[in-house]
């Protein structure tokens, strides 16, 4: 019998129902877990046994008397600590933000709350959210559960790593540029970052990605995914149909000339063979140059977001942003940020709406896009970027190639395991069109059901 830390959201939810066990005892098994592992992984930088404790057994008391609020009453979660939680301080990796303490939750987590889920920490970020790696002048690194000596990715590092590692069974992210979709590929989690719209936001932390950020859920499986954003997405999020039609894909291998990790194109090209083989029809695109404007434009928008972010009227926020606090990346950016033109920025804006037209004309040929969901291969955790890609020099969004045109445009994406390469693990990235999200959760399922990869590192 496995133990509670090892099992799915819906699969606690089984056990509740049943008497099996309890979400007390789930959580002291997940809090177990995490005390085992968190001092290896820094993944967890803000706990609440008490206040959880006393969520489980509120759970407890209503799965004895039939009065379950729904699939995740009395799941253990975590939030991502660029997430309001009542009652607990966010840094958001900055010690700008050094004895803050939100007053009430942001939106989605308090539907994550009313939903029934136990919230017992916060995980760790790179400062304001802006690195594909997770560290950060506060807490310092996090490592990967498969090789603790590695990152996760980031800048939902954190919350990754310790799902990953048995620590809870669902986190919930934010994903602003492949947040969420790159550190599930590293760890080997699902990762969703829905369409844009379909989570609301509130009570949170000043917007710096607009509305190009948005909240979305990480796990061990689609199923639990979709549990998730049944709760925090609960006018928009229907549940996926259990199995997809035959869907026309496009598979994109690689984004104009940008170097990909052999080891994981291996992998992603068997797993576009295995979509096919499932009845799907799979067209490959050897080499696509569409999203090469934005690519190259993207880091500006957090970096004009940040520049703006320290000038912000007090009344917005209840506390100036002391740049002087910054680490010396931050410092950087919020220079970048103060230089950069209103014409830079309308470019890039301008180029989003031309590949979102682009685009229109792919999907009437095709339903899904098909892409590795990153181009590297987990890189040591002190490191903000790998300098080098199969054999090529690459800047600090070389990683990251794949991701950002679906912030761009509002599309939803779905990060999902699809192998191992040298014990680390690789993901692939299905993207849908704009409003897709249950037709992608249900593409995700019928591939995760025809070639499951779950597994725990050996930590």
């Amino acid at each position: 019998m496995k133990a509670l830390w090892q099992l799915t959201a819906a699969q606690l939810a089984e056990g509740f129902g049943a008497g099996a066990f309890t979400p007390e005892q789930a959580l002291a098994a997940c809090l177990a877990r995490t005390a085992e592992v968190n001092p290896r992984l820094n993944a967890l930088v803000v706990l609440d046994a008490e206040g959880a404790a006393e969520a489980a057994a509120q759970s407890t008391a209503r799965w004895r008397s039939g009065r379950a609020l729904g699939a995740l009453d009395g799941v253990p979660a975590t939030i991502k600590d660029n997430l309001q939680v009542r009652g607990l301080p966010t840094h958001w990796g900055s010690r700008a933000l050094a004895g803050f303490v939100a007053e009430r939750d942001e939106l989605p987590v308090a539907r994550l709350r009313e939903a029934g889920a136990v919230i017992f920490g916060k995980t760790n970020v790179p400062e304001f959210t802006m690195q594909g790696y997770t560290a950060n002048p506060v807490f310092g690194p996090t490592g990967n559960p498969w090789n603790p000596a590695l990152t996760p990715g980031g800048s939902s590092g954190g919350a990754v790593a310790l799902v990953a590692a048995g620590g809870c069974p669902i986190a919930l992210g934010t994903d602003g540029g492949g947040s969420i979709r790159r550190p599930a590929s590293h760890t080997n989690l699902v990762g969703l970052k829905p369409s844009r719209g379909r989570v609301r936001r509130g009570n949170g932390l000043p917007p710096i990605f607009l509305d190009f950020e948005v909240v979305g859920p990480m796990a061990r499986c689609v199923d639990d995914v979709a549990a998730v954003m049944r709760a925090i997405a609960p006018r928009a999020a229907a549940d996926a149909p259990h199995k997809a039609k035959a869907a026309r894909i496009l598979y994109l291998p690689r984004f104009a000339d940008h170097p990909v990790d052999p080891r994981i194109a291996r992998l992603v090209d068997a797993a576009a063979e295995k979509l096919a083989a499932l009845g799907h029809e799979v067209t490959t695109l050897p080499r696509f140059e569409l999203a090469e404007a934005v690519n190259q434009r993207w880091p500006l928008l957090a970096q004009v977001g940040l520049a703006w972010l320290v000038d912000h009227p007090r009344e917005l926020w209840p506390r100036p942003f002391d740049p002087a606090l910054f680490g010396p990346a931050m410092q950087a950016n919020t220079g970048t940020g103060r230089a950069a033109s209103a014409r830079e920025l309308f470019e890039l804006l301008f180029e989003a709406e031309r590949l979102r037209s682009e685009l229109a004309g792919l999907f009437e040929q095709h339903d899904f896009l098909l892409t590795p969901a990153t181009a590297a291969l987990p890189w040591p955790a002190a490191d903000t970027h790998p300098p080098r890609i199969d054999g090529r020099e690459v800047g600090p969004r070389g990683h990251a190639v794949f991701a950002g045109f679906v912030n761009a445009l509002g599309l939803p994406a779905i990060a999902l395991p699809c192998g191992f390469a040298e014990g680390l693990p690789v993901g692939l990235q299905l993207v849908a069109r704009e409003g897709g999200d249950d037709a992608l959760l249900a593409l995700a399922r019928d591939f995760e059901r025809a070639h499951p990869w779950q597994r725990f590192p050996a930590l």
